[in-house]
């Protein structure tokens, strides 16, 4: 059976980085996004430029018809959905909780935990061979956050929960759930909380002084993703230089 891939958020950051490993390991690639066509072209481009196979898709994965339409296109262009990758993520400017809006924690949720949820819901219903699902969390589930991201290291914490309780209720039908912790990534996510060079401030209070790279964080995933961690479910693996 072909080895098919969805990774959501793929067209920068960690989900660029992890599809163009992928690509070049024997997985077609779904390229997923929501705004920015030119740059998950490019990713796809550079896939496909090196022998793989890749094309992105348009879809809020917030939206549960849109996931729907998502793994029925993908299932039609290259049979069934054998791996997932729940990566997209937003994160809003550094602020206070008491700052935080309504408006923009539901929205946190919703991009976070809730595209998880259902991206995982379709990739379970269409699966009838096993197969495995890494998501990106991040080790602010375990910090809290405080003063900066609050909101954002709520949903994380929900994602470990989710990663917990699905990989037990899906470990006998051969679907592996696990997830990855980054921390101190080199990525844009960063200039979305209005400070694009935080890597390099707080470089000096990671035990490794230094920050990580989009593809350290790639190479995790592939291998929560192929048959050499055949045995892992449930697990989180920390990429955050020892923090």
């Amino acid at each position: 059976m072909s080895k098919v891939v969805i990774i959501t958020g793929a067209s920068r950051g960690i989900g660029a980085a992890t599809a163009k490993l992928l690509g070049c390991s024997e997985y077609k690639v779904c390229v997923n996004y929501l705004t920015d066509k030119n740059a998950a072209d490019s990713v796809c481009g550079s896939i496909n430029e090196n022998g793989g196979v890749a094309f992105a898709h348009k879809a809020d994965v917030s939206d549960e018809a849109q996931v729907l339409d998502m793994f029925e296109y993908v299932r039609n262009q290259w049979g069934e959905v054998t791996h997932l990758v729940n990566n997209v993520g937003v994160l809003f400017t550094k602020t206070e909780l008491i700052n935080v809006s309504a408006e923009r924690f539901t929205k946190v949720l919703n991009t976070n935990v809730l595209s998880a949820f259902l991206c995982s819901k379709a990739f379970v219903k269409q699966n009838v061979a096993g197969g495995a699902i890494v998501n990106v969390s991040s080790i602010a589930s375990r910090t809290g956050a405080p003063f900066e991201y609050v909101d954002y290291a709520t949903s994380k914490g929900a994602m470990d929960s989710f990663t917990k309780g699905l990989s037990l209720e899906l470990a006998a039908k051969h679907i592996r759930v696990n997830s990855v912790r980054p921390g101190f990534i080199q990525t844009d996510i960063h200039a979305d909380g209005g400070e694009p060079g935080r890597v390099e401030r707080l470089s000096s209070q990671i035990p490794m002084q230094r920050g990580g790279t989009a593809d350290e964080v790639a190479q995790a995933i592939a291998w929560l993703l192929s048959p050499q961690s055949s045995y892992v479910t449930g697990s989180f693996i920390d990429l955050a230089g020892g923090k």
